[in-house]
């Protein structure tokens, strides 16, 4: 029930202090049937009781959590989810009215271009988040994206309606309307911790601080005439603004493209400039090119129809008006529109007026290079660059280096996403993607949910002695463990080549651990809380293959099981080490790889399905692979089997003395054997003679080139 509007004003003063929803139901009531004047007087009467008494946050004026996240876009949102789930002490704080606000304004044209697939054919759900690009991870299981949209492109506005009933549902704490403009580190006897001030001079202090703010600052470069260039920010979205207009969009990203195909049908040519080449996402294989959704222009280009791409350096340009010459030239030419605008090289320019918009004929490459492809002037110039983190709000003390990558518009962290040099503070989100930069998918959602839980998982260690959760298996049950992760997976699966299983080998058992970040393995002990015993580590990665092809010609993929190790496609990748890699080892790792050469490494062919299930194919080839880097045979036998091997070996097989001598396996039957031979299972002849062979194993196998002593021991 809605309060009235009066008693509303009253709790805003409040603002510092969460009320449930039953208090407020509590409050609605007694409004009706009380003076508005003594509710309110009450309400301060008994909050501050309350905040006496039982809440020691404040302390001379400061508001203190262990953990502040700053931004309650989706990696705040999502960080704060794990922090509630674990009942940590909390606050999420965002400068907007509402969660999401980025989506509020952008994309300009309003389509997401994330995958929103709802019908995938599978009832899994980790399954079905591979292909989910927009949900967030919860326990809840109908707390998706699918909620609020069907459209396989969703309409922006539609994700901050998620993340609001993502919010309201889970019970997250956020204060919205809280503008950090100052943060700041403080040292003390109790160790490192930081101060938030925010617009209205309040400070917020914590001993952890998340920083989930996303990118929002327009991305600009300087340039003589840049401040004559448009914004992306701020330019009309309506085609109709363009109609007959030449425009010149600086960028080749999906910004840029986004905005190229809204006004195709409107604009008379359209021109697009860069420093770099456009980079197709379907080949790169990285979600932040350029994606089919928004790339028409192309087809305009390549099919001649008055639109195209150029590249040049964006610091070496002008742009600039034309001066008004004394007599017209010569000829028929019909005169350009007044205050159309020219692109120019700075080489081209004479010596002129400072800061001077107008450039004269002999100053444009025209002039130069009577064939230069842009040497008609343009209507409308629209800078299309991207954003960039905002440094602005952190003093020296508390800032985060640039990034060395992403042209430093990002800030740098580590492997498990600690800004460097300032301990205690971790950067979540797209803003973190300086780690996995133009590789994967941790600039988006359906990539950083994966990361935030990592960073979680971290600080449960490193502040509330939590190890890492893991998995006690025991080695004869790690192969089908492996597929199952393989096949259906979401983290691995989206954060392929950034984050990976590692398992570590005990002999007859193992430890399985989920989702962790591959850069940080040299640190793995510290991080994880788990220690590497001298049987070593297996760590399994999705990643693509590293040679540059054609990925729509014929020989694109591979199907030889024997050739794995060819796959071009997304397919698991398993490194076995008999110690953890070393942070000179790491550095020195083969370029393109996500990890340093290991003493074995095994590649599961890639598969159409991404099921990697085929006996021959997958399964056999993996088996072999683990009982090379356990020292153990990890066949699998019936019960009949294991009791004839402990009469005949001094060991039996590990299956065996895991299973049947601890009064477990399969047993033998009629009806097995008759269900069998209607599979078409049942040998076709029997070769006892053969040393190691499996007389029940499939005549199919042989053909393929499988060794007739793999596969799984079905003995009758």
């Amino acid at each position: 029930m809605p309060l009235p509007a009066e008693l509303t004003r009253c709790i805003y003063l409040l603002q510092h202090v969460t009320l449930s929803s039953h208090t407020f139901e509590l409050l609605s009531f007694i409004w009706q049937v009380m003076d508005p004047s003594l509710v309110c007087f009450i309400l301060f009467t008994l909050i501050g009781f309350v905040v006496s008494f039982s809440d020691n946050r404040h302390h001379n004026g400061t508001l203190h959590y262990d953990y502040c996240v700053l931004g309650a876009g989706p990696a705040g949102l999502q960080m704060g989810y794990f922090l509630s789930k674990a009942g940590r002490d909390y606050i999420i704080l965002e400068r907007n009215s509402g969660p999401g606000s980025f989506f509020n304004k952008y994309p300009r044209h309003r389509k997401l271009i994330s995958i929103n697939k709802i019908h995938t054919g599978r009832r899994n759900r980790e399954f079905n988040l591979r292909h989910d690009w927009n949900s967030l991870l919860s326990d809840k299981p109908d707390l998706l994206f699918k909620r609020v949209s069907s459209e396989f492109y969703p309409p922006a506005e539609a994700f901050p309606v998620y993340l609001s009933m993502f919010v309201k549902e889970l019970g997250l704490k956020v204060w919205y309307g809280v503008d950090i403009g100052r943060i700041r580190a403080v040292q003390s006897a109790s160790g490192r911790s930081y101060t938030l001030t925010d617009q209205h001079g309040s400070d917020y202090k914590c001993s952890i601080l998340l920083v989930a703010t996303g990118l929002w600052v327009s991305q600009k470069v300087e340039f003589v005439g840049s401040d004559l260039v448009e914004g992306y920010e701020s330019i009309s979205t309506n085609p109709e603004d363009y109609k007959d207009q030449a425009v010149l969009i600086l960028g080749k990203g999906n910004s840029a493209f986004e905005t190229a195909q809204s006004i195709l049908g409107k604009a008379s040519r359209v021109h697009m400039l860069s420093s770099s080449p456009v980079r197709l996402a379907w080949q790169t294989h990285y979600v932040g090119d350029l994606r089919a959704v928004n790339n028409e222009l192309i087809d305009t280009y390549q099919l001649k129809s008055l639109d195209g791409l150029v590249e040049a350096r964006l610091e070496k340009i002008v742009i600039a008006r034309r001066k008004e010459e004394g007599k017209r030239r010569s000829g028929g030419k019909k005169r350009e529109k007044k205050g159309q605008l020219y692109l120019t090289l700075n080489k081209y320019i004479q010596k002129k007026e400072e800061n001077s918009p107008d450039v004269t004929g002999e100053e444009l490459p025209g002039h130069h290079i009577d064939n230069f492809p842009m040497r008609k002037p343009y209507d409308r110039v629209i800078r299309c660059l991207g954003f960039r983190f905002n440094f602005s709000v952190f003093d020296s003390s508390a800032c985060p280096p640039n990034s060395e990558n992403a042209k430093g518009r990002l800030p740098g962290v580590t492997a498990w996403y600690e800004g460097k040099n300032t301990p205690g503070l971790f950067v979540l989100g797209t803003a973190a993607h300086s780690r996995d930069y133009r590789s994967s998918a941790g600039g988006f959602v359906h990539g950083f949910r994966y990361t935030a839980r990592a960073v979680h998982r971290v600080l449960e260690l490193r502040y509330h002695s939590n190890l890492w959760p893991s998995t006690k298996l025991l080695t004869t049950q790690l192969q089908p463990w492996i597929l199952k992760r393989a096949g259906e997976a979401s983290g691995p699966y989206q954060m392929f080549e950034v984050l990976g299983d590692v398992v570590l080998l005990r002999g007859s058992h193992c430890e399985y651990m989920e989702e962790f970040p591959l850069q940080a393995l040299p640190q793995f002990s510290s991080l994880s809380g788990h220690e590497v015993s001298n049987h070593g580590l297996i760590v399994v990665v999705m990643q693509y293959g590293k040679k540059m092809i054609d990925y729509l010609g014929r020989s694109r993929a591979e199907t030889d099981w024997t050739k794995a190790w060819k796959s071009n496609f997304l397919h698991p990748v398993l490194y076995f080490y008999d110690t953890l890699p070393t942070e000179e080892e790491m550095k020195l790792r083969p370029h393109g790889w996500p990890l340093p050469r290991p003493k074995a490494i095994h590649h599961i062919v890639e598969d159409f399905l991404t099921e990697w299930e085929s006996p021959i194919s997958h399964i056999q080839p993996l088996r072999r692979f683990l009982e090379h880097c356990v020292q153990a045979d990890l066949r699998a036998f019936y019960a009949e089997s294991c009791f004839r091997s402990s009469l005949t070996h001094r060991k039996p097989p590990l299956f065996c003395q895991q299973g049947y001598l601890k009064q477990q396996g399969v047993p033998h039957s009629s009806r097995l054997r008759q269900h069998v031979h209607d599979a078409g299972l049942s040998p076709t002849r029997r070769d006892a003679g053969t040393s190691g062979a499996d007389p029940a194993f499939p005549s199919y196998l042989a053909p393929g080139g499988a060794s007739m002593s793999s596969g799984l021991k079905l003995d009758f």
